[in-house]
Formats: C-alpha cells, sequence, structure tokens
C-alpha cells in the first residue's frame, strides 16, 4: 500500500503545496503578521520536511516539536483556534487547487488537525 506521501506525488507535490499555502498565508492578513520577521525560504523548508513526514514519506524532519515550535506566537501574539482554522483553510484551498481529491484532502486536514492542540499549546 502506499503512502499519502506518494499518493499525493511525493517530493514535487509537497514542494507546490507549500509554495502556494504560504502564498495564500502572507496575502491573508488576518494570519500573515505571525510570519513577519520570519525567514520564509527557512520556514518552507522545515514545513515541506514536516508535511512529508507527516504524509508518510521520508523523515527529514529536524525541526523544533509544535508545541516548542509555536509557544511563543500563543503567548506573545494570541495565536488561537481561529487563526488556525484560517490556516486548516488554506491547507484544503492549496490542495483543492492543486487538483488533490476530496478524499484525501480530508486525511491531510486530518493529520494537521492532530496538531492543534500541541500548535496552540493546550
Amino acid at each position: 500500500m502506499s503512502s499519502l506521501y506518494d499518493t499525493l506525488g511525493g517530493d514535487a507535490a509537497v514542494n507546490a503545496a507549500v509554495d502556494i499555502f504560504y502564498r495564500r498565508v502572507l496575502a491573508d492578513s488576518y494570519v500573515k503578521r505571525f510570519f513577519e520577521g520570519v525567514d520564509m525560504e527557512r520556514q518552507a523548508g522545515k514545513q515541506k520536511a514536516f508535511l512529508t513526514m507527516a504524509f508518510g514519506g521520508p523523515n527529514n524532519y529536524t525541526g523544533k516539536d509544535m508545541r516548542e515550535g509555536h509557544r511563543h506566537l500563543v503567548k506573545n501574539m494570541g495565536l488561537d483556534d481561529s487563526h488556525f482554522e484560517h490556516i486548516l483553510a488554506h491547507l484544503r484551498s492549496t490542495l483543492a487547487e492543486l487538483g488533490v481529491g476530496e478524499d484525501l484532502i480530508q486525511q491531510v486536514i486530518d493529520i494537521a488537525e492532530s496538531t492543534r492542540n500541541d500548535v496552540l499549546d493546550k
């Protein structure tokens, strides 16, 4: 059985998704402030490695865990469920733009949803 990573199209698909995703996020005035001053090339690399691992591809993710990596955003900038929902919506629309089927989109959203409590330091 192939992994979600392979089904979605491997490295090329993850790279395309992350590029479109961050273009959408940075155009969204509600969430873009969380990325001010962030090296977006580095951030995109970390996101690509994380998604590859989360989708069952090669695990090359060496970033901080979700809780540690986002705690300062919760504490200092008020990151909350409403922001998380915006990010999920951007992820969903990015995958739809790439022609990913609804069943696979839901699998990806479920994986992202599983990180909510860590991202929001709950």
